[in-house]
């Protein structure tokens, strides 16, 4: 028994002296990931070729241990409802298959479904967690390359938060790059396409109104959504996570040297 659990303890400490490129992906359900969960609350299980293991890719788990990615990222994270495909994986695989300089890229899970971005604010549980665990990603090497942000659908309940809600984000951006000592971190949001249609349209000119250095918009709209009109069916994961892909190439990675 004593061996087995060295030589585990061996195989993390491989792990995670592998030089990678890091991304953190935070924010509420859509990116923790639904897609596969089906009517009774359980994930299918069902793997498209993006979403399939690969050992370049890794995660860091709940106990701060790098270990091999597999669908659902965020099963240990977002631990109190069923988590599902989320944009992670696709966008690992397609940021890897169009820029062969990338090699390992370990993903940091953070994002925990019904939250509303006050509970995101500097001080409050999630984002101190959020900004452990993007420290911990880095203290055997590897860099942080951006922050993945999909949330807002919980603040589209009332007029106050949805009027609100840029002055936030804007705040919690400000804060991570500054807890991160990271003053240019790439922060790529995604503009929401559920949520309450009072004041859904509201939340998404603030997201798509944000002009800040460094940070950039996916717009969602378009993408399927599951027969509960909140999440994305595994299908709409996987266009997101290459559409997120593309703003990270487009935006922050220079091209090689003709």
């Amino acid at each position: 028994m004593e061996e087995q659990f060295n030589s585990q303890e061996s195989e993390e400490n491989r792990i995670a002296k592998i030089g990678k490129q890091i991304f953190i992906l935070s924010g509420q359900s859509n990116m923790a990931g639904r897609g596969g969960v089906n009517s009774h609350k359980k994930f299918d299980g069902i793997l498209p070729p993006e979403c399939q293991p690969d050992p370049k890719i890794l995660r860091l788990d709940a106990h701060l241990r790098w270990v091999e990615a597999h669908e659902p990222l965020h099963a240990d994270i977002d631990n109190k409802k069923a988590c599902g495909i989320g944009p992670g994986m696709p966008f690992t695989k397609a940021v890897r298959s169009q820029d062969p300089s990338i090699d390992v890229v370990g993903l940091v899970p953070c994002a925990v479904g019904g939250t509303a971005i006050k509970e995101w604010e500097k001080g409050a549980h999630l984002y101190e967690n959020m900004v452990k665990r993007a420290k911990a990603s880095t203290r055997c090497g590897g860099e942080i390359k951006a922050i993945l942000w999909y949330q807002g659908e919980s603040d589209t309940s009332t007029q106050h938060d949805a009027d609100t809600y840029k002055a936030n984000m804007e705040r919690f951006i400000h804060s991570v790059r500054s807890d991160l000592c990271f003053p240019t971190l790439p922060i790529i949001q995604v503009a929401i396409i559920s949520g309450d249609k009072a004041w859904l349209e509201k939340v998404r000119e603030s997201q798509l109104g944000i002009d800040m250095p460094n940070v950039v918009c996916v717009d969602a709209k378009g993408l399927e959504l599951k027969e509960d009109n909140l999440h994305l069916t595994t299908e709409a994961q996987v266009k997101l996570g290459n559409m997120l892909a593309d703003a990270y190439l487009k935006n922050f990675v220079s091209p090689p040297p003709c």
